[in-house]
């Protein structure tokens, strides 16, 4: 029965750890200011045309 004890916790302990991930990922996520966003979809958006032109040649 002490087994399934330390299986339990150990399962607790990994959902926590993915919790605090994704709650990181969050916040980082927030922090970008609209402005930034768009700065960066736009550089997506050309490098991913850039890449099409290129594989199209």
């Amino acid at each position: 029965m002490r087994w399934w004890k330390i299986l339990g916790l150990a399962a607790f302990a990994g959902v926590a750890a993915t919790g605090v991930v994704a709650v990181r990922a969050e916040r980082r996520r927030r922090a970008y200011t609209p402005e930034e966003i768009r700065d960066r979809l736009r550089e997506r958006t050309a490098e991913i045309s850039s890449q099409g032109s290129q594989q199209g040649s």
